[in-house]
């Protein structure tokens, strides 16, 4: 087993070493929180810091891997959320399985963020630099303002839809689910600590295998040279748009697991701030580096519920973090010296290799 890591490559043994920590962090929270040794807050904060785990690693997919920025990112999850939750509901009296309810949630919330996500992404991933920042976050802004401005509801005869306080037709015996800028109310909080840890999991090997694949690559020259990488024919537009639907669908499957784990939901949740957030965990954990987006949205998510007595600085302190983190990683003597560091590991692996063949 030890020979069979030493001959992965340095890719795939960082893949590996994220699943474990991932598992690790899973079991020991687990033991944790069944023992009472978690606060009521830190409970609580366990199926967000999975849903925004997700959505980081997608962000990552588009920012990391991709090299697009994107300012849009929650128009996806509140697509995946409100269409999720609306599913849950429906579901409730014919499937009492809260965790097969959760699941058909989830995949009704990515299916429809992957749908959007393709939509939008046929006009926007022609464009670049600031240009594609800036559609993405109207994007956002759209989505927000049309279930701000929306009424749904459902009975014998099917779904009802209306727009900014028009008759939908309801039955007397209808149900409203979606009520304007109200949102969803008596959501049932059928979310758990083990389907977001499903989740993390499902979107690690997605994201790796898609990385670590023909796609993936071409995907990663385009970003490094796209000039070279169409000149030898790999068609840029076809890439992309499969990137960035797979991005848009698990930040769905996200949004569907975070609203589920709330009684109420409004669009006002998934406004400009939580795409810089997530933006700020992207950056923070460096691009491209899942193990590090995965750290750096359960520590600043954590954060504020840690330091509840300055939360209204909390963005402030994202910023402080992000400006001192980008000086420190950027700092020439600083990157020298963990240069140093990583090639002094490497050559003793490398010095300890001949010795296990000779004994052999």
């Amino acid at each position: 087993m030890k020979n069979y890591f030493r001959g992965l490559s340095r890719e795939k043994r960082m893949n590996w070493i994220t699943y474990a920590v991932v598992i690790v962090a899973f079991l020991l929270l687990t033991v944790l929180k069944d023992a009472g040794l978690l606060k009521s807050s830190m409970r609580g904060m366990l199926v967000p810091i999975c849903a925004y785990m997700v959505m980081a690693l997608s962000l990552n997919l588009t920012v990391g891997v991709m090299g697009e920025l994107s300012l849009g990112h929650a128009g996806f999850m509140s697509v995946g959320a409100f269409t999720g939750t609306i599913l849950t509901k429906i579901l409730a009296e014919s499937i009492p399985n809260t965790g097969l309810r959760l699941a058909a949630g989830m995949v009704c919330g990515a299916l429809f963020a992957a749908l959007v996500g393709f939509l939008i992404g046929i006009p926007v991933l022609r464009l670049k630099g600031d240009y594609l920042a800036i559609v993405t976050l109207a994007f956002a802004e759209i989505i927000k303002s049309v279930f701000s401005n929306m009424h749904l509801g459902v009975d014998e005869s099917g779904l009802h839809v209306a727009m900014l306080g028009g008759d939908m037709g309801l039955a007397e015996d209808g149900t409203e689910i979606i009520e304007g800028a109200m949102g969803i109310r008596s959501i049932p909080r059928i979310s758990t600590f083990t389907a977001g840890f499903i989740l993390v999991m499902i979107a690690l090997v997605v994201i790796f295998h898609f990385v670590g694949s023909r796609s993936g690559r071409a995907v990663m020259a385009l970003r490094d040279n796209r000039i070279a990488a169409e000149s030898i024919g790999i068609p840029a537009f076809r890439y992309k748009i499969t990137a960035f639907t797979i991005s848009a669908a698990l930040a769905g499957a996200a949004g569907a697991l975070f609203a589920n784990n709330y009684s109420t939901l409004t669009a006002a949740k998934f406004n400009i701030d939580t795409s810089i957030l997530v933006l700020v965990f992207v950056v923070l954990g460096g691009l491209g580096n899942m193990f590090g987006s995965i750290i750096a949205a359960a520590a600043l998510t954590a954060l504020p519920e840690a330091l509840r007595g300055f939360d209204d600085y909390r963005m402030l302190t994202y910023a402080i973090i992000l400006i001192l983190v980008m000086l420190v990683t950027h700092n020439p003597t600083f990157r020298a010296a963990a240069d140093k560091i990583a090639g002094r590991f490497k050559k003793k692996a490398e010095a300890e290799q001949p010795k296990e063949g000779g004994a052999l």
